[in-house]
């Protein structure tokens, strides 16, 4: 298994730990942003990283009959982590930019246990909405994945959350964010979610 320190790295070489000042997803503001395309951009680290989060599963000793992660950036998560596994991996996405749904065919069956994998949680709203999508379709969720976890352990999916990189990093409400308030440095909205 690798250490934190280690997943750590990978995202140092990989240019995909940044700092500056960014809207999240969640419609939050932070001064680092974990890029993780620029990471999954190389096949040798999303194996490594996948397989981690592959493992770390298999360790909860639960029944998994697919992988799925919501659109864009756990789309090579669900595959690859899929793939260590040895089931399906299948995603969600966004209809209209707004609502997760299933498209291009997929199905879940009444009864099929996922993973639900994501890049990075931050509030957990997309990997919430995910394993909704799950359900909506009688599927039942065992565990959720995350090559990081930006909360620093706070979020709760009601299943066994598994992660290689828990870290607490800051997050501000727009009103009170203090590089907004010093002006200095602009705002970048670098992840792929329509903020509402």
């Amino acid at each position: 298994m690798l250490t934190e320190e280690e997943i750590k790295e990978i995202f140092l070489k990989a240019n995909a730990f940044l700092e500056g000042h960014f809207l999240l997803s969640s419609g939050l503001h932070s001064p680092y942003y974990l890029q993780c395309a620029k990471v999954l951009q190389y096949p040798q680290y999303a194996e490594i990283l996948c397989k981690e989060i592959a493992e770390k599963v298999s360790e909860l000793e639960v029944d998994i009959d697919f992988v799925i992660a919501p659109a864009i950036g756990g789309i090579i998560v669900s595959y690859e982590t899929a793939r260590h596994i040895g089931v399906r991996g299948i995603f969600a996405e966004r209809k209209d930019g707004v609502n997760l749904v299933l498209r291009r065919g997929f199905e879940i069956k009444p009864g099929e246990k996922a993973l639900v994998v994501e890049d990075v949680v931050t509030t957990g709203k997309s990997t919430k909405e995910t394993i909704e999508v799950v359900k909506s379709f009688g599927g039942e969720v065992v565990a959720v994945g995350s090559l990081v976890d930006r909360s620093g352990g706070k979020v709760d999916f009601g299943v066994p959350f598994v992660t290689l990189w828990r870290l607490e990093v800051p997050a501000y409400e727009p009103s009170s964010c203090p590089i907004c308030k010093e002006g200095k440095i602009p705002l970048e909205k670098p992840g792929s979610r329509k903020i509402k």
